[in-house]
C-alpha cells in the first residue's frame, strides 16, 4: 500500500491527524485530506515536509 499518514506540527510536536491518506490538495490557506476510507478533513496548514519512503506527510498549522 502506498498511502501515507498525515501529521500536523503543533507546539513543536507531531500529532496524527489522518491515517491512510490518498488525496492531499492545497486549497487556498487550507489543506484538503481524504483517506482511502472516504474520511475527509480540511486543515488550516501548509505542507512542511513529505517523507515518501516513510509514508509520512508533515503539515504545519497556520
Amino acid at each position: 500500500m502506498c498511502e501515507s499518514n498525515a501529521y500536523v506540527v503543533r507546539d513543536g510536536k507531531e500529532e496524527l491527524v489522518m491515517e491512510s491518506v490518498d488525496v492531499l490538495r492545497p486549497e487556498g490557506d487550507e489543506i484538503y485530506l481524504e483517506s482511502i476510507f472516504g474520511e475527509q478533513k480540511r486543515l488550516k496548514a501548509h505542507i512542511k515536509e513529505l517523507r515518501l519512503v516513510d509514508h509520512r506527510i508533515i503539515l504545519e498549522s497556520r
